[in-house]
């Protein structure tokens, strides 16, 4: 990830610039590689960069084009790039072998049509000096997390930010950048570009089910995500979701390490890489390029001292081969870090704050071993209705209704934690399960299939996907009691005690008559339980009221239940054993 900070029409861009660096220099934790900025006209563009691809040379950014007429400054990875540099209309010289240059040719061909024709995550903002012009955009559905302000005392001004804390300094009104959407400084309005079949979530899909074509789509969606120059890992729990992504990364970086044994890499020619050859990421047969060839590949597990994940996570890796590395925290050092979090996250929800503080302990460590970016699992239980909660589901057209709300409400839950928990330490976090294509597939099979009975578990059809045993011949994915095992929210699974010890504490810090008289400010957005009373007390520490706006909190539907734990719901298995 890295970090964005823009102002569009700025009355006095010059004297504010040293307040924009100062301002951008907020998010420098999402960018800890290199700065930079640009002033044109009365627009100024700045950026931090953490570098994944187009390390070597000048991948810094913002990117310009050649007579510096388009600056562009972007936070993501765009994992079709080599496709777009072939398959550009015009002929574009790149300056630079960064997956995000494709932006600026992209929008010199379409538009505001440019984001339709790229394929990753990414949040921009890119300046046009002759049309004195800003063009904003955030990917489908969130992953990158993006705000934009304005200031009654600069009207005019639009501003831009990869996190809130660049923006409260100087806005009174905050959003939350709509994902798919994209905004033109000409007509002051933004537009939804990102338009699936899928979207009405009142349109029940009738698509029936191909087990085949979904292993293969979310197989594809992995390979594209090992698109890197820097060593990388994965976060793997031991739930389904993390393990299917570490099998599909061991067998895809097992796979790189025998070509790379068989064959040296070539030097392309300038030409070559303006069509996107010898770059990193996918060509048109679906092929993989990376650079980076590790011996092991690495993954990732963090849990209280015996918890169900780490247990699960040990016999995923062994199972694999990778190389795992368990790391344990105690209460106090979750408990130490809360306010952080806070911080980070930019917050006040319970189910994130939960799950959010392991990932955040978890991506320091892994950062202090130099790896850079790593695989994560979210996004299935929206797609496949894998809380546990969705037992409750009255039918399949209310069942696929809520599965389509959840994923339209990633931003501001899963996609805001496993974001800004690795950002914090400059860590890049991507999601294979959110990928446009495999998106498509799953949310149009019919939700009949994704029911979940007496004989069909939660995610059932995922699991059926990958599982071989009816294939005497085929290698197994995954351990048949890792690949049949039930659902464990984060929170939950590092270990039961993390959430009864922040409910505990929350009782020393919140008293009964605190929480009769909330604060005047919250208006009607009133805490419901003294932990959430104690997280929205430290997130007005670090911002003001304005904030508040951009918080969404996660609660379970068809649940008579106020906690949003997995555990409080009736049908979890207390005991990992019995799983």
């Amino acid at each position: 990830m890295c970090g964005i900070f823009a102002c569009h029409s700025h009355p006095d861009v010059n004297k504010f610039k040293p307040t924009a660096l100062k301002l951008a220099k907020a998010v420098r934790h999402r960018g800890p590689d290199w700065s930079g900025s640009v002033i044109s006209n009365n627009t100024i563009l700045c950026h931090e960069r953490l570098s994944i691809v187009g390390v070597a040379e000048s991948g810094a950014q913002p990117l310009t084009n050649a007579d510096e007429s388009i600056v562009l400054a972007v936070n993501g990875e765009i994992y079709n790039h080599r496709l777009v540099r072939k398959h550009l209309k015009t002929p574009y010289h790149f300056k630079t072998t960064s997956d995000c240059e494709v932006i600026i040719p992209l929008y010199l061909e379409y538009g505001l049509d440019a984001p339709k024709h790229l394929d990753g995550m990414f949040s921009f903002v890119l300046y046009d000096k002759k049309l004195d012009r800003t063009i904003a955009a955030r990917d489908p559905i969130g992953v990158t997390t993006f705000y934009m302000g304005r200031s009654s005392a600069q009207p005019g001004a639009v501003y831009f930010a990869s996190e809130l804390k660049c923006l409260h300094p100087v806005c009174d009104t905050i959003e939350s950048f709509p994902p798919g959407h994209i905004y033109d400084s000409q007509t002051d309005k933004l537009t939804r570009y990102f338009q699936p079949t899928w979207w009405d979530e009142m349109k029940v899909p009738s698509t029936p089910l191909d087990l085949k074509v979904l292993r293969e789509t979310f197989e594809k969606s992995v390979r594209k995500r090992l698109m890197a120059e820097v060593p990388y890992g994965v976060l793997l729990s031991g739930g389904l979701d993390s393990s299917l992504v570490a099998a599909i990364a061991q067998r895809e970086t097992l796979r790189q390490r025998k070509l790379a044994e068989e064959a040296g890499v070539t030097e392309e020619s300038a030409e070559d890489m303006d069509k996107g050859e010898g770059l990193v990421g996918i060509d048109d047969e679906n092929h993989l390029s990376t650079m980076t060839f590790l011996p092991q590949l690495n993954s990732f597990s963090i849990g209280l001292p015996g918890s169900p994940d780490n247990k699960a996570a040990l016999e995923v890796a062994k199972f694999l081969g990778t190389k795992h590395h368990v790391m344990t925290f105690t209460i106090e050092d979750g408990l130490n870090a809360l306010s952080d979090v806070i911080y980070h996250l930019e917050t006040y929800d319970v189910t994130t704050i939960r799950a959010s503080t392991p990932m955040y302990l978890l991506s320091r460590k892994i950062k202090a071993m130099g790896i850079k970016m790593v695989l994560s699992g979210e996004g299935s239980d929206e797609i496949f209705g894998g809380y546990l909660y969705f037992h409750n589901a009255p039918n399949k057209a209310e069942f696929h209704e809520e599965c389509v709300r959840r994923v339209k409400n990633l931003h501001l839950a899963d996609c805001l934690r496993a974001n800004k928990s690795t950002s914090a330490w400059g860590l890049e976090a991507r999601v294979p399960f959110l990928d446009k294509e495999f998106l498509e597939l799953a949310m149009n099979i019919d939700p009949q299939e994704k029911m979940i009975t007496k004989e069909k578990i939660e995610k059932y059809i995922l699991r059926k996907a990958f599982d071989t045993s009816d294939d005497p011949t085929a290698e197994p994915y995954l351990p048949e009691n890792i690949l049949w095992r039930q659902k464990e929210q984060f929170s939950d699974g590092v270990g039961y005690g993390w959430i009864d010890s922040l409910k505990d504490n929350a009782e020393l810090h919140v008293t009964d008559e605190m929480m009769k008289n909330p604060k005047p400010e919250w208006g009607s957005d009133i805490p419901d339980t003294k932990e959430a009373y104690w997280y929205r007390t430290m997130f007005d520490e670090h911002f003001p009221p304005s904030c508040a706006s951009t918080v969404m909190r996660w609660t379970p539907k068809w649940s008579k239940q106020t906690d949003p734990s997995g555990r409080a719901i009736a049908i979890h298995q207390d005991k990992y054993e019995d799983a």
